[in-house]
Formats: C-alpha cells, sequence, structure tokens
C-alpha cells in the first residue's frame, strides 16, 4: 500500500547560484518495498537494512527511490516538511500486517540482507514477484513464516523420514551383510 503526501509550495535558497528557487505544491506517492531498496543499493552499494547510521542525503535519496509516481521535479525533494519526513519515517516503519513472529534471541551473527538475499528467499519460497513492489515489512514478515513453516516439520512428515532412513539402512546392511 503506497503512501501518498502532499508537499506545500516553498520558497528555497541555492546557496551556490544565490537564486530562489520556487517550489510548487506537489503530490509524491511512494512505496517502502524492495524494488526501492534495490534502487537505493544499486546507487549506494551498500546494504538498505544492514546501514543504520544512513546520512540526510542517503534518507533524501531513498524517498526519491521510493517515489512510484513520474515527473517529480528534484526540488521538490528539499521542500518535505518535518510532517511529511515524520508521516514518510512512520509509513516506514509499520509492519503493515497482522501476523507476528516469535524471533528468539540469534545466537552469533546472522547473514547480513540484501535486496538480492531477499529476491533469493522469494524465488525459494515461490513468492510471486508482483511482492517486489509490497510494503517491505509485510514481504520479510511473509518470509518469516515462511521460513517457520518450512523448518516445523510435522510429525507425520518425521515418522515418514524415519520410515525411509530405516528401509535404507536395512538394504545397506542387507546388500553389505553387516550388522549395523
Amino acid at each position: 500500500m503506497p503512501l501518498t503526501i502532499y508537499v506545500d509550495s516553498t520558497e528555497l535558497y541555492d546557496s551556490s547560484t544565490r537564486t530562489f528557487i520556487q517550489v510548487k505544491p506537489h503530490k509524491l506517492v511512494l512505496e517502502h518495498s524492495l524494488i526501492s531498496i534495490s534502487k537505493w543499493e544499486s546507487k549506494h552499494h551498500k546494504m538498505w537494512l544492514e546501514t543504520k547510521d544512513k546520512t540526510g542525503s542517503e534518507l533524501l535519496d531513498y524517498i526519491r527511490c521510493m517515489t512510484i509516481n513520474n515527473d517529480v521535479p528534484p526540488t521538490v525533494f528539499y521542500a518535505l516538511s518535518r510532517q511529511n519526513l515524520s508521516d514518510i519515517l512512520s509509513y516506514m516503519d509499520n509492519p503493515m500486517t497482522a501476523s507476528s513472529v516469535y524471533d528468539p534471541p540469534s545466537k552469533g551473527h546472522s547473514e547480513p540482507v540484501s535486496s538480492e538475499l531477499i529476491y533469493y528467499w522469494m524465488i525459494q519460497y515461490g513468492i510471486p514477484f508482483e511482492c517486489e513492489k509490497w510494503h517491505i515489512n509485510r514481504l520479510l514478515m511473509l518470509i518469516k513464516i515462511c521460513t517457520r513453516k518450512n523448518s516445523v516439520m510435522s510429525k507425520a512428515d518425521k515418522k515418514a523420514m524415519d520410515q525411509r532412513r530405516a528401509a535404507i539402512n536395512a538394504q545397506r546392511k542387507a546388500r553389505l551383510n553387516t550388522r549395523g
């Protein structure tokens, strides 16, 4: 679900050219998605989810990457108000789902998460590529659920697997004429 914000008209000063710039009111439609993260990582050669201390210019550039409507003048991004930025950050922090998965404290170092790794998980779990437009927090929750469901084997699955192992071991013992 995209976020729509409205940037008010304002006047900015460009100190390099010593001129005033008029910014007209503009509507921005933003999407905090895997696509946005991929665009940002392509440009900055850093992992968005792993970069904790982003600079103001990196955050502003990410907002550009999140923008899905066309023909937005570059000056509009410099005219974002504190309220606009607050709304954008709140949107980015929103889980966008009712699901939750208990994450036990990690033991040791976890794998750094890049956009390519998320695409790999999508392929691994058969998640359609249309989901790359989902809010990233919702997509990551789906991946967590897939991981959890795939790692928890049912009792019937365990019993069947144990039976297959026992049959294979019996065949090997018979073939090799051994007791174990």
